[in-house]
């Protein structure tokens, strides 16, 4: 099986402070063994080759020392490449996808066709074991049609409603690393095109997750000045929204997190272009990113 070359610049670091850093870890490996964790990926995380290999290192690495990492993703630019390719209109209301029947085929085929056979074949090629399925799998997630922010008809958009943890424990439990495409079956019978986000959220939620990992290509939530704001309560989370100060692309990711934070899941934002800022983020008390704590039980 082909290994990753050392990192040179361990080589810049003392013995003394490499094992102080592993000791460092040891808590919060002691603390969180046995626990699942979900992690959405996404943005330059997963479109730069490097940087997937990079978070993938930190999942298995944590599977290997006893937590229970389940991995969640979408796909969207390559589904907007793939449609274009293939002469299909790409259109957006309120950052939701309009997804006809052609796009939703278009979909299934770019997330259960391609990106998640390749996260499952790069984490055996890093030396940890995983198994793909979508949210029809099971099913593990039952959506409704979502309409968009004015009413509009979004064609097959959907909302989780329900979520069947069981298909995704199953993997888990056999010591694999679940890959999760971010598709749901309607009550109709049909697939339904679901924002990653919310996906990752609603299992995170119905698992009991100790912790929800977001990646994206910011440092983390910021303040109305641009400051990253390193911890936020729940109600300072929902603040941001309410107040307009969250923009653009991290309002769907910061609602997401609010939901997974009123179900009692700690949530943590974090830019997936730094190296190993799982790691960092997880089992160093300092961090990387945002943490938003999760609501008291009784208070969702």
């Amino acid at each position: 099986m082909p290994t990753t070359p050392p990192d040179p610049t361990l080589s810049a670091i003392s013995p003394a402070l490499r094992a102080r850093i592993l000791v460092e870890a040891l808590p919060y490996i002691r603390r969180f063994h046995g626990e699942l964790l979900v992690v959405k990926l996404g943005g330059a995380a997963m479109d730069d080759p490097h940087a997937r290999d990079t978070v993938l290192q930190d999942l298995v690495l944590l599977r290997l020392v006893g937590l229970r990492p389940v991995l969640v993703h979408g796909g969207g630019r390559e589904i907007t490449a793939m449609a274009g390719a293939l002469g299909l209109e790409t259109r957006f209301i309120g950052g939701l996808r309009v997804t006809d029947e052609r796009t939703m085929e278009v979909a299934k085929m770019v997330l259960t066709g391609k990106i998640t056979p390749e996260l499952v074949a790069a984490i055996h090629r890093l030396g940890g074991r995983a198994m793909g399925l979508s949210g029809e799998d099971g099913p593990t997630l039952l959506v409704r049609r979502q309409m968009g922010p004015q009413g509009e008809d979004l064609g097959l958009v959907g909302a989780v409603e329900e979520v069947n943890p069981e298909p995704v424990l199953a993997i888990s439990e056999r010591g694999l690393i679940p890959v999760v495409a971010s598709i749901g079956l309607g009550y109709d019978g049909l697939s339904y095109n679901v924002n990653a986000d919310t996906v990752a959220a609603a299992l995170a939620a119905e698992l009991k997750a100790a912790k929800l990992l977001m990646l994206t290509d910011v440092v983390g939530v910021q303040g109305r000045q641009g400051e990253l704001l390193s911890e936020l309560t729940l109600a300072q989370a929902e603040g941001l929204l309410a107040d307009g100060i969250a923009r653009d692309g991290m309002i769907p990711k910061l609602k997401a997190a609010c939901d997974a934070a009123r179900a009692g899941v700690t949530v943590h934002i974090v830019d997936g272009r730094d190296p190993h800022s799982i790691l960092l983020e997880l089992l160093t008390a300092s961090g990387v990113g945002t943490m938003i704590d999760a609501a008291p039980s009784g208070t969702a």
